[in-house]
């Protein structure tokens, strides 16, 4: 790994904690070059600007969930136990210390206007996302999916939100327990 490449990792994990942790207008690119220790060309070498930054953080982030949901779907589980992992490893991550709620929902209040780059990386996992669990709820019952897969997103979200609000714990049991309710419908 080279030097350049390194740099660029270090930035990344850099921005990807802070931005987290803090919120993304909250943090400026002088903060994130100190941190990563690189200098300013460093970061310009590598990101053209902070939006770009931003976007880069929330690629990593899709692609580390995508993997995550990847690896359950090819389990080849009936679809309802695929949906059922898929809950259990959402709420595994609503129960990680330092869970601050989703990095998209987070990322999209900053930037509601749905032409910038930053959003448009939002509604690119959401849609994906969406996509998938609409593709296993196809799977049981004869019933158009996309109803409840809106459910099932928005129960997610819902958790997400208020995740990090109070203890974890009721949220993903009232989460799982809402799933589990879907589900049980759905198969009916």
């Amino acid at each position: 790994m080279t030097n350049v490449s390194e740099a660029r990792l270090r930035l990344l994990a850099t921005a990807t904690r802070i931005f987290y942790t803090e919120g993304i207008h909250a943090v400026g690119i002088d903060r994130i070059v100190a941190e990563a220790k690189v200098t300013r060309a460093t970061l310009y070498r590598h990101f053209a600007s902070k939006d770009d930054l931003i976007v880069c953080y929330l690629q990593e982030a899709d692609q580390a969930i995508r993997r995550q949901v990847d690896d359950i779907v090819a389990r080849k589980l009936p679809a309802l136990d695929t949906l059922r992992a898929i809950a259990t490893y959402i709420a595994e991550g609503i129960r990680t210390p330092g869970f601050r709620g989703c990095a998209f929902l987070n990322a999209a209040a900053e930037y509601p206007d749905p032409t910038h780059p930053v959003h448009k990386a939002v509604l690119a996992h959401r849609q994906w996302f969406s996509r998938t669990i609409t593709e296993q709820l196809a799977r049981v019952g004869s019933a158009p999916a996309e109803p409840a897969a809106r459910q099932f997103v928005m129960l997610r979200d819902g958790a997400m939100a208020t995740g990090c609000l109070h203890d974890p714990e009721p949220i993903c049991e009232t989460f799982l327990q809402g799933v589990e309710g879907l589900l049980q419908l759905r198969a009916a």
